[in-house]
């Protein structure tokens, strides 16, 4: 098939519309505006310089960091100079602890070093798969509500726990995929889904078990408002490349969501119509 004119001028309609249709799609959380949907960890890297580009590569405008790992105070912190030259909204998180009181004292500190009322409250329960402790997630967001934070909580795929919060006051919850750096994707999208219903105006990221490009379009299509990973950039061959497919992967989500798939079938129904072709193949 040869390319006419008309092809090429319908294909560049096209293109220009799709980057639209993104311009246009602000996302709005705890109160900001983003262009980049996608929210971005600083560990692991293999080098500050590697990060650097892969954070850039990916568009995100969300970074998450860690008091216990960086000091923001130090201002000769060559990590801390390259997380303020990227002029990007700073995520403080409570890894590392494992009580609500530990959260509760970490992100008193974050608030005071990173100078921002963000945090993501993590509270593991469990050494194995680092999963949420939800009694004391749900303790240290109450406090921390009360204290005037934005607490953006990571959480497992649990209905209940997931109410539990938002009744404490969170208006974000960020549920995981699959455990932390496990690269696993979606285990249960049933659970994601069925958050996603239940909480129809609030703000859903998948946080942890992101692996591949291809589990971030999953959980856009399923009406998820943002990713957060960290690993399956950092731990990738080569992390900028991979940032970059990333940025591309939630593109093709949202908008695959936005535009509305198909509804899946049991049996198979032919694309082209039987109208025009000849009377012995319509029987």
């Amino acid at each position: 098939m040869y390319l006419t004119s008309s092809h090429l001028y319908k294909e560049a309609e096209m293109s220009h519309t799709d980057m639209i249709d993104t311009q246009n799609d602000k996302w709005i959380l705890e109160g900001k505006e983003f262009d980049s949907r996608m929210m971005i960890g600083s560990a692991l890297y293999p080098s500050p310089k590697v990060m650097k580009e892969a954070i850039e590569a990916s568009g995100a405008q969300i970074v998450t960091v860690s008091l216990r790992r960086q000091s923001g105070g130090d201002k000769g912190n060559p990590f801390w100079k390259i997380i303020k030259s990227l002029g990007v909204q700073v995520l403080p998180n409570t890894a590392g602890c494992h009580t609500a009181q530990e959260a509760i004292t970490t992100a008193m500190m974050a608030r005071e070093v990173f100078g921002t009322n963000w945090i993501k409250v993590e509270v593991i329960g469990n050494q194995y798969n680092l999963q949420p402790d939800p009694f004391e997630l749900v303790e240290a967001t109450k406090v921390l509500v009360k204290e005037g934070f934005r607490v953006l909580p990571y959480t497992t795929d649990d209905l209940v726990l997931a109410q539990r919060l938002v009744d404490a006051g969170c208006t974000t919850l960020m549920p995981w995929g699959s455990p932390i750096g496990s690269g696993r994707g979606l285990m249960n999208p049933y659970n994601l889904k069925a958050i996603r219903k239940q909480f129809p105006n609030l703000q859903l990221i998948v946080d942890a078990g992101i692996g591949k490009p291809s589990h971030a379009i999953q959980a856009m299509e399923l009406g998820y408002d943002g990713i957060l990973l960290n690993s399956a950039v950092a731990l990738a061959h080569d992390p900028v490349q991979m940032a970059r497919a990333f940025k591309h992967a939630l593109t093709a989500g949202r908008l695959g969501y936005k535009a509305g798939a198909m509804q899946e079938r049991d049996m198979a129904s032919p694309s082209t119509p039987t109208i025009g072709t000849p009377f012995w193949h319509q029987a």
